[in-house]
């Protein structure tokens, strides 16, 4: 059976990946130095993706990609009979997010046509050419510069692209996704330890992702130093230069126009009620009563991608501090369920 092969080729393309992440760059061989190309030509068109976030999304993967994680999220679905081409649209503001459509599409019995982001066009097309080797030649797929014969979508983009795609793919049946952000919810007794895996929630791929959080929510004799003072791990981000970059504007623009924010040279907080936040600033508001939040939050739940909270807090659907960017493979973007989909086209 195909996906049997599937799943075989995926379980060692995880060993691949972490073999190659594990091994000291003076031992590696021909096909460590071809991986190792891929990301430096990733890193040379797209600044963004640096060799260190890039890692970190590859072994991400390669923790997922094991035969329980994968037999245990695929016993939920059926196999499509009759494979259908579902075009897919990816993603490209973070490494590699594209790349769970691809795989959904293929262990669902149907063929991806697949236009990659012009910000991620090297990491999916090598994974993807390994997993083949790695399951026997058992995975097909296309990559195209336009979609054309397919007979459902999957699209991800901004809200005006978002706008473009809806209208475009009108005829056919589609997931079509826009803009997310992510917010955390604070109790004020956190230790420096939860506060540090908030600081990976916000920082992670330079913010840049739909699960990174944009907005916290914190009690209102929460002292903002506690923030900053276990923010510090990430105080090299401001030595990338579009990070840099992007932080001066912002930083200029709030001085021009007086507003007030508290900076650490490297990140700026600022008390604002904007579930979004331009990039090296996070908004942040003082709360009384929870119930607010909740009310926040339940009103603006299309715009949200994640929440990170403490337990006790009884935040619907939240997360624990550190793990946006550590999603399960039954996590779905927008909360849309991609293999329920895939199983009735």
């Amino acid at each position: 059976m195909n996906q049997e092969k599937q799943i075989s080729g995926l379980c060692k393309l995880s060993v691949y990946i972490k073999t190659f992440l594990e091994k000291n760059p003076r031992n590696y061989d021909e096909n460590d130095e071809e991986f190792r190309t891929i990301l430096k030509k990733s890193e040379i068109e797209n600044p963004w993706f640096t060799q260190e976030y890039q890692k970190s999304a590859l072994k991400n993967w390669s923790n997922l990609l094991n035969e329980n994680n994968l037999k245990n999220w695929l016993e939920n679905y059926e196999i499509s009979k009759i494979p259908k081409n579902i075009g897919l649209v990816l993603a490209g503001n973070i490494p590699m997010v594209g790349f769970h459509d691809v795989v959904s599409v293929i262990l669902s019995g149907n063929f991806p046509v697949i236009k990659l982001s012009s910000k991620d066009r090297f990491l999916i097309p090598y994974l993807l050419k390994k997993w083949r080797e790695f399951s026997n030649n058992s995975i097909d797929y296309q990559m195209v510069d336009k979609l054309e014969n397919f007979e459902a979508v999957i699209a991800t983009g901004s809200n005006n692209t978002a706008r473009y795609l809806e209208f475009y793919f009108k005829d056919y049946l589609s997931i079509i996704r826009k803009n997310r952000t992510s917010a955390a919810v604070l109790k004020g007794d956190e230790t420096d330890a939860e506060l540090q895996f908030l600081a990976e929630d916000i920082f992670q791929y330079f913010g840049l992702g739909c699960r990174n959080v944009t907005r916290l929510f914190i009690p209102e004799n929460f002292k903002l130093d506690r923030l900053f003072e276990n923010f510090v791990n990430f105080k090299n981000i401001i030595h990338h230069h579009k990070y840099a970059n992007n932080y001066d504007y912002n930083r200029a623009i709030y001085l021009l126009n007086q507003e007030q924010f508290w900076d650490n040279n490297f990140v700026m907080l600022k008390e604002d009620d904007k579930l979004f936040s331009p990039l090296a600033v996070v908004n942040f508001s003082r709360y009384k009563n929870l119930d607010d939040v909740k009310n926040f939050l339940s009103e603006h739940e299309k715009n949200i991608q994640a929440v990170v909270s403490k337990p006790e807090l009884e935040i619907e659907n939240s997360i624990y501090f550190g793990e946006t960017q550590r999603p399960n493979l039954d996590t779905y973007a927008d909360n849309v369920d991609t293999m329920k989909f895939l199983e009735v086209i």
